[in-house]
């Protein structure tokens, strides 16, 4: 079971979108599958901005990013064909982290949608918005018809904290009045002054072309 994980995100609008696919498709991602510890190893296009990819890798546990294999393909390793196309992207996020709820779980199968919130939160209101996202905002968004899957993560280290994902029949899910009846609560309210350095990306499921 999956209990940590690893995402990608850029803005690749200055390189060129067919070679970026490629090097996704064609090395990066066989690359990353090869390596023991690695289970699903997803890429998702922004729903509301075609320009935005987000690739998302789950993991045995964060160890599978210190180990040798790995190592041999990123950090300093990074192929040529990696290193030419990330430095023509913008990068919105990179994040590792390990699953607190459920805790193990793996990404689910059929999913047309996947949302990404990442975010930091002030220090005086972290006791209450973990309790937030894991007694009520968590479970309720689970809930509604078309969420197939709903898991929080947590970093050490990094520019985000605190990531969770929502792995959707499609996008159109977050559109809906339960979900929006889920998500509007004056728990939520009291908590959103307190979040910091957001990054909100609601996806569809990348699809090659041809």
């Amino acid at each position: 079971m999956a209990k940590g994980l690893l995402i990608a995100s850029f803005d690749f609008s200055t390189a060129q979108a067919d070679e970026f696919h490629d090097w996704y498709d064609l090395e990066h991602v066989p690359e990353r599958e090869a390596v023991s510890g690695f289970g699903a190893c997803e890429r998702w296009i922004g729903a509301d901005d075609p320009n935005q990819a987000v690739a998302t890798y789950d993991l045995d546990t964060l160890d599978v990013l210190r180990s040798e294999a790995y190592g041999a393909i990123a950090y300093d390793n990074l192929s040529p064909w990696s290193k030419r196309i990330t430095a023509k992207c913008t990068r919105i996020l990179r994040f590792e982290g390990m699953q607190t709820l459920p805790g193990a779980m793996d990404a689910p199968v059929g999913a047309g949608g996947l949302l990404l919130n990442a975010m930091n939160v002030a220090p005086e209101a972290e006791d209450d918005f973990n309790a937030w996202y894991d007694e009520e905002h968590l479970p309720a968004l689970w809930t509604v018809p078309g969420t197939l899957a709903a898991r929080r993560y947590k970093s050490s280290d990094g520019s985000h904290r605190y990531v969770a994902i929502y792995h959707l029949e499609s996008p159109e899910v977050t559109r809906s009045d339960a979900w929006a009846k889920a998500v509007d609560t004056p728990w939520s309210a009291r908590l959103l002054p307190h979040f910091q350095d957001r990054i909100r990306i609601l996806t569809g499921k990348y699809v090659r072309a041809g």
